[in-house]
């Protein structure tokens, strides 16, 4: 694809389309919803089997990153309760799903996609968490001919590079790309005056890529920013005191911070005994990635936190988006806790699965073949409790709208939440018109593209993307 043209760097910040708060969420489009075509529910056609749909899922089931693990795992079951509590697939094939731990690390995690897929025989692959396990991941579950809806496992370097020319392989959260950015897109107008940066992320492929594109964008949007302080600490740490002297030491005005699950509980109670949130500003990409309970109360107020640039249960804001709205009270009553983006991600792919294979079965009757389902899956749109939900046809990346907010205490919460005045979006595609399949006609497949002009920031060319922002180096 040709890179789009540079654009005059005044107009950068307008081309970001950053709304703020309860005004900017009309502007985004969040509060009438995409405006798609509903075809009236139509019983399935031909005869359909009932043998189970057998789903395999690997996720983190121990370990620090569990809690991540667990609302994925959480958001799936929900879904495959609610789908075959309504006879399953097309009335007829209930969803069986085989669950294995993603702590086994990236080879023993290659190894089980096998096995489930050559012993267990299973028809669809989910989970992945970590963005060191799709590039291995992905490329295996094409070898194999295994449909795969990874939740997470972000990395631009899957659809990049691993798997350029995807058929099997989907992914329905934004791209990494966008964590970094959209925290630079919140801090640039949050604290502008904030000119020395610091850094602390997990020295592995997320942390590094947080970094770059963070640096990157914040010395764009803040004229003057230079980066005066690194740390790297090894993802699942527990000690962060040296990181945090040597934070303390550079003395910055902003951190940026790509901690996640445990390890951002371990930094940031770590921090509170050093006054770290009192002397400079904080933002971060997955302060509220895990399950909201997580965080406790003691968590500084003002803080920029992120979730993966993908879903936080108070937005959209309850009574905008009935999607979301049914979605945070069923989980609630299910499993006594407020849904996590892990949990939104892993629920949307099984009801993104159900819609394509009822498409499917309209088209052609009986149960489809996977080259139909995957047919209907291109160019999908959705509504889903994140919002709408896109599917790129030509490389199988998920976009949706970016969200981040500041911290905030509220007493009706035992865990910090957003400031509702404080949440920044930056909306996705809204195309409005779909074929009588309910994908998108050729127009809107355009439009949904790269529409928004790019811009150079130090000789790196930054775009945005379809609901998520992405930057590439220019050789």
């Amino acid at each position: 694809m040709d890179k789009p043209p540079a654009v005059d760097r005044r107009k950068f910040l307008g081309a970001l389309g950053v709304t703020v708060g309860g005004g900017g969420l009309a502007g985004a489009g969040l509060v009438a919803g995409p405006k798609l075509v509903k075809a009236a529910v139509e019983p399935p056609k031909g005869k359909i089997p009932d043998t189970p749909y057998k789903t395999g899922h690997i996720t983190f089931l121990t370990g620090p990153a569990n809690g991540l693990g667990e609302a994925g795992r959480k958001g799936h079951l929900l879904a495959a309760e609610e789908i075959n509590a309504e006879g399953g697939l097309l009335g007829k094939r209930k969803i069986e799903t085989i669950f294995a731990d993603e702590s086994a690390g990236t080879d023993g995690n290659v190894k089980e996609l096998r096995r489930m897929k050559l012993s267990e025989k299973i028809d669809l692959f989910t989970g992945i968490i970590s963005s060191g396990n799709t590039p291995a991941l992905g490329p295996v579950a094409e070898e194999l001919g295994v449909l795969t809806l990874f939740n997470d496992g972000c990395t631009d370097f899957l659809f990049d590079k691993a798997v350029p020319n995807p058929k099997y392989v989907f992914r329905v959260t934004n791209i990494q790309s966008a964590d970094g950015v959209t925290s630079a897109i919140g801090a640039a107008k949050a604290w502008p005056q904030a000119k020395r940066v610091g850094s602390i992320q997990p020295d592995y492929s997320y942390g590094r890529n947080v970094h770059e594109h963070f640096v990157l964008a914040y010395q764009r949007l803040v004229p003057g920013a230079t980066l005066v302080s690194e740390a790297w600490p090894k993802l699942f740490s527990t000690d962060f005191t040296p990181h945090i002297t040597k934070l303390l030491s550079d003395n910055p005005d902003i951190l940026i911070c790509g901690l996640w699950g445990g390890d951002y509980v371990a930094f940031y109670k770590q921090a509170l005994r050093y006054g770290l949130f009192d002397k400079m500003k904080v933002a971060t990409t997955l302060a509220f990635g895990g399950p909201p309970h997580t965080i406790g109360k003691d968590h500084p107020e003002g803080v920029l936190a992120g979730v993966h640039a993908n879903y936080f249960f108070q937005h959209p804001a309850k009574g905008l988006w009935p999607a979301n709205d049914g979605f945070v009270q069923r989980y609630q009553k299910r499993w006594n806790e407020y849904p996590s983006f892990e949990s939104d991600g892993a629920y949307a792919a099984l009801y993104l699965l159900k819609a394509a294979v009822e498409k499917a079965n309209h088209l052609v009757g009986g149960w489809p073949e996977d080259d139909v389902i995957i047919s209907m899956l291109e160019g999908m749109g959705m509504d889903t409790p994140a919002g709408y939900l896109y599917i790129r046809p030509d490389n199988h990346q998920g976009y949706k709208d970016t969200v981040i907010g500041m911290t905030k205490n509220d007493p009706k919460y035992d865990f910090p939440i957003w400031d509702p005045t404080s949440i920044i979006t930056q909306a996705g595609p809204r195309p409005q018109r779909v074929d009588r399949c309910g994908r998108l006609d050729q127009e809107d497949l355009a439009a949904a593209r790269l529409t928004v002009p790019s811009c150079l920031i130090n000789g790196n060319r930054v775009r945005i993307r379809a609901g998520a922002v992405g930057c590439w180096m220019n050789s």
